[in-house]
């Protein structure tokens, strides 16, 4: 039910959208879905939590592949960052921040729903691992949060002029070259002194 509300809002937009439409697409009755959420509201915040649910856990994923073990650290955060840049252009990520942009004014607390379900988490995820990064002498992110939140700005900033708010299909080879940009700005900027190349 929740795929199908979330389906449907982002189609219709919360006021057109109607839930004899939204038990139709989930195949249940109108009635099995006013027992379940009570009433719209609550169907449109429950179905835009599974969405957050469901990118946290895709970047989740995606940060998890960047360790402090031994290993090339520009070509694992490049491929960190193509992961990265693969969910935020995902089609389910474009029409939840569509909705969510057409939605804040009525509903503010939207907000408070992704960043507490996804994109803090997300955010303090990465800022973990570039901590680790930091403390085996890769990095130098006095203030690892922070250095999280400019490389997810360096590698998405670009993306909705360039995806069109997600109406234009971005190919890989355009999205490997973002992510080795973005890549190479942090590490200007964070790379360990020690692991700086002599020139």
């Amino acid at each position: 039910m929740l795929a199908a509300a979330f389906a449907v809002f982002a189609r219709a937009g919360y006021a057109q959208a109607s839930v004899d439409v939204i038990a139709g697409e989930a195949g249940v009755a109108k009635a099995t879905v006013y027992s379940h959420f009570g009433d719209k509201e609550t169907l449109l915040r429950e179905a835009i939590a599974a969405s957050a649910d469901q990118a946290l856990a895709d970047n989740l994923a995606a940060v998890h592949q960047l360790t402090d073990g031994g290993h090339d650290l520009r070509a694992t955060l490049e491929g960190v960052g193509l992961r990265l840049l693969r969910c935020y252009c995902d089609e389910r990520s474009w029409a939840l921040r569509r909705l969510l942009s057409a939605e804040i004014n009525q509903f503010p607390d939207l907000l408070d729903i992704i960043h507490t379900r996804a994109a803090d988490r997300i955010t303090e995820a990465l800022a973990d691992r570039l901590a680790r990064l930091t403390i085996t002498g890769h990095l130098h992110t006095p203030d690892p949060l922070l250095a999280a939140e400019q490389f997810f700005a360096l590698l998405t900033g670009p993306m909705d002029k360039r995806a069109r708010l997600g109406t234009r299909h971005v190919p890989t080879t355009e999205l490997r070259g973002l992510s080795r940009a973005a890549v190479n700005t942090f590490l200007q900027a964070f790379t360990a002194a020690d692991s700086r190349p002599v020139e």
